[in-house]
């Protein structure tokens, strides 16, 4: 019997969520204001992919897209084969990219867990506000603010350090390769983890008060509170989040990395993004930067794939 009832339900929601012209005309306005959204997402989105053509051929603009002689796989090729400086272009960038994530996702929540628990509303909005800042300032004056707190000559990370007797005699960190991922990470986290809390802010402000109450009533200080209620309520936020970014994994930067970059750190400061300024546009080589870029975009695609269906095993939030 509950087997009958389930199938009949089931037969319900379809019916409800079927599409049909009688909900297409009564929703005629939200379909007509989302028409310029659609064009702008065609046009900037999706006609550029003609572009990749670009990727099989010797292309030349003078020649163009019918023009230019068909090479097939010859630029990819070369990217995996014939060219060593590229897999360890994809090493520095995936790199950079996972250290980014994790670290944003990181002090992004918990300083939205923090922060939420700050009772004095003027000191909180403080702290909000400062937080948001260095969002809005641009990367050049970023690098300019990492060079002047990392420099030689009385930056005050080596002066701390040197206080407390961890350094002899400041150290040039721009010149280390095995700081130099950790210093772009530190970077992004400082400047974003601001603006990646509001997300989870506006998420915790959803969570029922009730539940704090109850928890009050048992005896739960503000760590278990925390622990147990509003981590819990924030998770469906968190996954999402984490398995749209995920996809962005190898978008680990451009400006920081080629404006903080040295000849003694170049093998560890150069990414995707770098190498198809370098080799691509910069020596009008179209065709090797679009190749770049397609394997970019491919190993975004099956990121977000991958971790769409681990999450579905899970049984947790996922993006469809």
């Amino acid at each position: 019997m509950a087997g009958v009832k389930y199938v009949k339900a089931e037969r319900v929601k379809e019916k409800k969520n079927k599409i049909t012209w009688k909900r297409i005309v009564k929703q005629k306005e939200l379909i007509f204001l989302s028409i310029p959204f659609l064009i702008y997402v065609l046009v900037f989105n999706y006609v550029p992919i003609v572009g990749w053509l670009m990727a099989f051929q010797n292309y030349k603009p003078q020649n163009g897209f019918l023009g230019s002689e068909f090479v097939g796989m010859k630029w990819f090729k070369f990217l995996f084969v014939d060219n060593p400086d590229f897999i360890r272009t994809i090493r520095n960038t995936l790199a950079m990219g996972v250290i980014n994530l994790v670290l944003s996702f990181a002090f992004a929540i918990g300083f939205a867990l923090l922060l939420n628990e700050v009772v004095h509303k003027a000191p909180k909005k403080f702290v909000q506000t400062v937080s948001y800042l260095p969002h809005f300032l641009s990367m050049i004056i970023v690098c300019g603010i990492l060079q002047d707190a990392l420099s030689t000559d009385h930056g005050i990370i080596n002066d701390f350090l040197i206080n407390l007797h961890l350094l002899k005699q400041p150290v040039n960190f721009f010149t280390h390769k095995e700081y130099f991922w950790w210093i772009v990470g530190f970077a992004n986290v400082w400047k974003e983890t601001g603006w990646n809390s509001i997300i989870y802010l506006a998420a915790i402000t959803a969570i029922n008060p009730d539940l704090y109450e109850a928890a009050s009533i048992d005896g739960a200080g503000r760590l278990r509170k925390m622990l147990n209620i509003t981590l819990p309520g924030i998770k469906p936020t968190i996954f999402i989040l984490l398995l749209i970014n995920i996809g962005g994994v190898l978008n680990a930067g451009f400006e920081i990395q080629y404006l903080l970059s040295n000849g003694l750190v170049q093998s560890v400061s150069q990414t995707i993004d770098i190498y198809v300024l370098k080799f691509g546009i910069s020596q009008c080589n179209y065709s090797l930067g679009t190749a770049a870029g397609i394997f970019k975009s491919v190993v975004s695609i099956i990121l977000i794939l991958m971790a769409n269906t681990a999450a579905k095993a899970a049984g947790e939030e996922r993006l469809f």
